[in-house]
């Protein structure tokens, strides 16, 4: 055995000589050391520590996931390929629901193909599309596509009426409802998604407020508006746009890119109205956690999908502050 070997026995028995010495009072017999350290490990698990990628515990009870995704040129030719597909459809099974962005076909097929990989192996999801949405030619669809048991839709969606052309895509809202609870106290909330101009952020991003206004005034009366999607901005470029709106982003300090070298997507809310946020939210690096190299997971996407985590029950609060997280959720 060499040096290190040595110095790494004897510090292994000193940590586990204090842990022990720690916990004396709990340890009666080998049994109460095992059960001990399992509690000990499932505590850790439960930290959300930024920097994190992966969360090692499942989705919580009374919980449900939403999550934003750029497919990134979603096509024919992305359709293709069973692999890439494949791959999507292991993403998307993540979450209870999932806006996402970047649809590029005039093909139905194309879209019936992601659904159809989805819901391979007894899945139950559904999917809602948009118009084809853009003021050039590249036009662009955006979809929800959630877990039938999980989320109900609660009407048709609708893309926002955008009269003077102020935005190059015009977001569309979907309004849905939780399950898991009596359908009188399910949380209830609209989702707009987004994909804005990388070439007019700023100019764009003025006018989310006036986005979340024109949605809780649509007739519904619905408070708790999820703003969700490709913002093409960091937090130096939310920090001004949104003083003074009430609305905060949730995943902070973090790239969401899969070259993790910029920060992209985003979800957003007033968390005075959207107390149901439970303050868990982050990135899924889906290269790192399906060990992808760089040129597969950009087959499949430029952007990592964000997610951010509320309570299936109207009007119940976590009392969490939120503490933003770059992770990988598991179920």
């Amino acid at each position: 055995m060499n040096r290190f070997l040595k110095f790494a026995a004897l510090l292994s028995v000193i940590l586990l000589g204090s842990w022990l010495l720690l916990h004396r009072k709990e340890i009666k017999n080998v049994a109460d050391v095992v059960a001990l350290a399992k509690k000990q490990l499932d505590q850790w698990q439960k930290v959300d520590p930024v920097g994190w990628t992966t969360v090692p515990s499942a989705r919580p009870d009374g919980t449900i996931r939403i999550a934003s995704f750029n497919l990134h040129n979603f096509g024919p030719a992305k359709a293709k390929r069973p692999h890439v597909l494949k791959l999507y459809a292991q993403i998307i099974q993540q979450f209870d629901l999932v806006a996402l962005q970047e649809i590029r076909t005039q093909d139905t097929n194309t879209i019936a193909s992601l659904i159809d990989t989805v819901n391979q192996g007894n899945g139950h999801y559904a999917i809602m599309t948009s118009p084809r949405i853009g003021r050039t030619h590249i036009k662009e669809q955006y979809a929800y596509i959630y877990d039938t048991r999980r989320v109900q839709p609660l009407g048709a969606p609708y893309v926002v009426a955008d009269p003077d052309d102020l935005l190059h895509r015009e977001p569309f809202v979907g309004w849905f409802r939780a399950n898991g609870v009596d359908a009188k106290r399910g949380f209830t909330f609209a989702l707009v998604d987004l994909h804005i101009d990388p070439d007019l952020v700023q100019e764009e991003l003025r006018y989310l407020a006036d986005i979340v206004r024109a949605v809780k005034n649509d007739g519904r009366y619905e408070d708790d508006v999820i703003l969700l999607g490709d913002f093409n901005a960091s937090d130096n470029d939310f920090t001004p746009a949104l003083v003074g709106t009430g609305l905060t982003w949730l995943v902070r300090s973090t790239t969401t890119n899969t070259r993790s070298s910029e920060q992209y997507d985003n979800l957003m809310i007033n968390p005075t109205a959207t107390i149901e946020f439970t303050g868990r939210s982050g990135t899924f690096d889906f290269m790192r956690h399906y060990n992808l190299g760089l040129a597969q997971a950009l087959e499949v996407s430029d952007h990592m999908p964000v997610w951010a985590e509320f309570s299936n029950e109207e009007g119940r609060s976590s009392g969490v502050v939120a503490s933003v997280t770059d992770a990988t959720p598991l179920r």
